[in-house]
């Protein structure tokens, strides 16, 4: 057997399949836009963020995945709008998912408000048959899986998406409530069908002053399908609003373990940020990997856009 993972998603398409679909990122607090379609425009800045990941390296058919997305205030409508695209390879299969998405926002106070979103967009999974290798499979003279239901060319299947999300934003606290896949819409190939499971989010980071120069930002992110549930916990050090440290734990349950990851950030120029992560591997695909390497990017135009009154939290880009 030339590719494990290819032949498991492979051998799946014998039924209708059901799974949690949601891409895993360690650097979710710096891309909040990216799960949660409320968040958009809350920087009050135009903002553009890119990530790349590469999990499990030396594996072969690991995930990679590139996340990109934009998004700015109409402060004279109280909103917000935004645009991402996701890009995942897992083995034989891509994952596309553009999406559109818009956030309006209410003022609770001076200091806080509340902004809820949605976001529409389309799911596209491909198959590369040609990818895949069986156990019986001949390859040599002729292709052939030697097996009815594993297509040798490419399988593609498109599906409509909608997303929703409340967030809370002040001074010292920001939580949020989202869940994408609302729609569960099947993506239909033959002979079967794959559902993109609805997920859902709920994030919380808290903002603490230590001193006039260092910062602790503790954080908490859950991801669940109702099946399945998984939480991060993260803390980070901000000195000077500039270097940034620290570390996250994730996959803790009673019966599973997942990785700890370790971050670093700096402030390039004015506009421009750039974190990393390394993750390492407590599962026992630590024994055929050398770990996971996330690396972000973000880029905040400090400049006024469009017409109207800023709301009363000024957001700080930089964390």
């Amino acid at each position: 057997m030339k590719i494990l993972l290819p032949l498991v998603f492979g051998l799946s398409l014998a039924i209708s399949a059901a799974a949690q679909q949601a891409t895993q990122y360690s650097l979710y607090m710096f891309n909040k836009a990216a799960y949660n379609p409320a968040y958009v425009g809350l920087d009050n800045l135009l903002t553009i963020t890119g990530v790349y990941r590469k999990q499990w390296v030396d594996l072969v058919g690991s995930p990679t995945s590139q996340h990109v997305n934009m998004h700015m205030p109409l402060f004279f409508m109280s909103s917000g709008i935004g645009l991402a695209f996701q890009n995942d390879q897992l083995g034989v299969e891509q994952n596309l998912r553009p999406e559109l998405m818009y956030s309006y926002q209410v003022p609770l106070s001076r200091k806080s408000l509340l902004s809820v979103g949605v976001g529409a967009g389309l799911f596209q999974k491909t198959l590369n048959g040609s990818d895949i290798r069986t156990p019986d499979g001949e390859y040599q003279d002729v292709f052939d899986h030697r097996d009815d239901v594993l297509s040798t060319a490419n399988l593609s299947a498109n599906a409509n998406t909608l997303s929703a999300g409340i967030y809370y934003l002040s001074e010292r606290l920001e939580v949020g409530l989202s869940t994408k896949n609302i729609l569960e819409q099947k993506l239909e190939f033959d002979p079967t069908s794959i559902i993109p499971v609805r997920t859902y989010f709920f994030s919380a980071i808290a903002h603490l002053d230590l001193n006039s120069s260092l910062k602790l930002h503790p954080s908490a992110f859950v991801k669940s399908d109702i099946l399945q549930t998984q939480i991060d916990f993260s803390a980070l050090l901000q000195y000077n609003d500039n270097i940034m440290i620290g570390a996250s734990f994730r996959g803790y349950s009673p019966t599973t373990i997942d990785a700890a990851s370790i971050i670093g950030g700096w402030q390039l120029a004015e506009n421009t940020r750039i974190i990393y992560s390394y993750d390492l591997t407590l599962s026992n695909l630590r024994n055929v990997s050398s770990g996971t390497h996330e690396i972000l990017l973000t880029y905040a135009l400090n400049k006024e856009i469009g017409k109207g009154v800023p709301p009363p939290i000024i957001y700080n880009p930089r964390f």
